[in-house]
This record gives C-alpha cells, structure tokens and sequence, in this order.
C-alpha cells in the first residue's frame, strides 16, 4: 500500500494527521494495569500474561532464573522462527554466558560515549537537518530517519560510510518491512556471512567483523554460527526503534511547538528531554521470557516452556512511579524509565540511540524554528489485547529555518 492510501485509511479511522505515539492512545494498558498486574495477550497462538506494573516489570526482568532469555528465536513477541535461523547474542542467553558474550560487543557498543563518535553523530544530524530545511517538505520516516540511523551506525562499527547505502535499501526493519520477511532473513544472513568471510582475508579489519572473526570467548575462538548471531542482532535488533525514535521526536516537537522554544531557552535541558522522550515513545512495546518451569504469575499459570511477556510500555506509564505519566514532561526528573529494558538485558545500544535523539534535539534547537506536520500515518501495533502507535509508516513535515 502506498503512503496516500496508507493515509486515507489511517483517516477513516479517524486518526487525525496529529496522531502519533505521544497523543494517539499514548498509554494503551492504563484500564488494564488500574485493574490487573497482567494482561492476557495472545501473539501467534500463544495465550500469555503480559506484566504490566513498573515495580512488577524490573523484578521479573532482574529474574532470569525464573524468566529465561535462553530460547531462541522466542525473546521478540512475535517470535521469529519463520525469520531467521540464527540465535542472536548476547540478548538470547541467560548469566554467566550472557556476560561473557556481551564483552564482545561493549568496545563497539560504548563507541556513542567516546568524543570522537559524538562529533560524527553531531555532524551527520547537523548536515541532515540542513538538507531538510532545503527541502519543500520531507519525508522523515525513509528520507531522514533511515538514512541518519544507516550513517550513524557506520560509525559505530567502524564500517566506511558508503556501506549505508546497502542497510538503507533494507527499509526500516530488516524482516519487518516487506512481505516476505523470511526471504529479507536468508538475505541479511547472506550479506552478513559475506563480510565475515571478508574479514576472515584481511587481518588488519578493524571494523566490527574484523573483531568478530578475532573475537575468543572462554579461551576459544567465536565459532561462525556465535558470528552470525552477534552480527544478526546487530543489524536486526535495534533498527526500527531508533528509526521511530527519530520520527516521533520530530513529530512531538512539531506538535507542541513550545517544546522546541523551552529547549531553546536552555540548552541544558536537552538531556532529561531525551529521557523523557523515550519513556513517553517506548518504540519497543515488550519483550519476552520463557519460564523454564510451571510458573505462576500474579495469579497466571504458566505452563513449563511458556512464556511471559515483559511490558516496558506500560511500565512507562505506570502512575504509581511517573506523576501524570500521559503528560510529556521534558525536564522530568527522577525518571526511571524502562525503555532500554532493565538488569542483565539492558540495551546494548541504549547510548547509540540517545546519542541520536540528543543530537536531533541539538541540531533542531540551533537551526530551525518550527516544523509543519503534513500527513502523518501511525505505524500502529494492533494485537488482540491492545492498539498503540509505535512511530510512523510516514510523516510528511515543512522545516522552517
């Protein structure tokens, strides 16, 4: 469907071209939390609670013992054994082996703290915003968002910059965007095992496959199939949230202009906005966990082998932590959100994503004054418990310089 019918059907059901995740059914679980710890949702066929409660939400994130990540293919809800054959790492194994496999990751992942990463982010934001401003009008979702994640992660792998052009032509989600997500799988496991044998040749590969084929774990080398599954986490795991991240940003600045002059007024502020931005878009709705025996969840049995679904998103919006959880509140703090996860599993690309948003704000705050939403179409998740906007299909905004 094209993004004009995509937009009339988005209107007849009366989604306004100001709806969004920050003011479209922000909080979708707020009858059901006030009611319940949990939620029964059905994903595939599979009947499971869904943990609703902030307090509730990091104390079975904290437990893997009774909430196993150590199920491949079954931690994403939906999960993706028609899309992939590759158990990612480190996010599908539980403590000690999780600790030992994200090591690996940690020099690349921690790169967005390092100065050097944060002038690439901040001049790639900068030169992308002024390319907007030249613009008639914009496209965000493929024409600005996808564009800034493909470079920025150049960056992070150490990759040269021109291989972007290769992750954007696979859309916002590499199984997700397109109708055969089992043949976009067989494709990025074909192009990931290309570079590895890439790397394989050339000893002095400094990038993220080079450290791959390097890399040794409990004294022996990463076998090809630990490769595939750091690399296919990689390039699969984080794409579309960082993606949503940045059109809703632009769309909540767009929206409630006196955002962009309350960060104007004090440059400072931008930290606790990224913050709280991502609390109030939480892109990633759940994940989940597989109890490895019966286990009873707030008044749920979970058979053995089961699982549960962990709701960051209604975490996020749980009032009996976050004072008027519905309202953006750009300067809120204490803020103990969960939208990077929480214990073990915390994002690794948790510090990628808020070095994006950080720059986005900063590069906004110096160069434009206001931003026009032409059409918006929500990209909505619609499961048989709850309905909420996680970004957008496409959104369609004026820049004013």
């Amino acid at each position: 469907m094209n993004p004009v019918d995509s937009f009339e059907r988005a209107k007849d059901d009366h989604l306004s071209t100001m709806a969004g995740p920050l003011n479209e059914q922000p909080d979708a679980f707020k009858a059901c939390r006030s009611q319940s710890k949990v939620l029964k949702g059905t994903f595939q066929g599979e009947t499971l609670p869904m943990i609703l409660r902030h307090a509730d939400v990091r104390q079975a994130a904290r437990d893997w013992q009774r909430f196993s990540s150590d199920a491949p293919f079954r931690v994403p809800i939906p999960s993706e054994e028609e899309v992939r054959s590759i158990r990612q790492l480190p996010v599908e194994t539980d403590p000690p082996e999780h600790g030992a496999y994200r090591k690996i990751m940690d020099p690349f992942f921690q790169r967005p703290k390092s100065p050097q990463m944060m002038f690439q982010v901040g001049q790639l934001m900068g030169e992308m915003v002024e390319w907007a401003l030249a613009q008639e009008s914009v496209e965000v979702v493929r024409a600005f968002a996808l564009p800034i994640q493909s470079r920025a992660m150049t960056y992070l792998l150490a990759m040269p910059e021109e291989e972007a052009q290769v992750w954007i032509q696979w859309g916002t989600h590499v199984f997700k965007d397109g109708e055969d997500g089992a043949q976009r799988g067989a494709g990025l496991e074909a192009y990931l095992n290309q570079k590895l044998d890439e790397a394989m040749t050339d000893p002095q590969d400094e990038s993220f496959f080079g450290a791959l084929v390097r890399a040794k774990i409990n004294g022996r080398q990463l076998t090809r199939e630990e490769q595939l599954g750091f690399a296919n986490l990689t390039f699969a795991g984080g794409r579309d949230t960082v993606i949503h991240s940045i059109s809703s940003t632009l769309h909540y600045l767009a929206s409630q202009p006196e955002s962009l002059a309350f960060l104007k007024e004090d440059v400072s502020r931008i930290t606790h906005a990224t913050e709280e931005l991502f609390r109030a878009i939480t892109p990633l709705t759940h994940i989940g966990r597989v109890c490895p025996v019966e286990t009873e969840v707030h008044g749920q049995r979970v058979p053995a082998g089961g699982r549960v679904s962990i709701c960051w998103a209604a975490a996020n919006y749980d009032p009996e932590v976050f004072h008027d959880p519905e309202e953006v509140q750009l300067d809120r703090k204490p803020n103990p959100h969960v939208a990077f996860g929480f214990g073990h599993h915390l994002c690794i690309g948790a510090a990628h994503a808020r070095l994006v948003i950080r720059s986005l704000l900063e590069a906004c705050v110096q160069k434009i004054t206001s931003l026009d939403i032409l059409e918006a179409v929500p990209a909505m998740e619609e499961e048989e418990p709850y309905r909420r906007a996680v970004g957008f299909h496409a959104l369609h905004m004026r820049w004013h310089p």
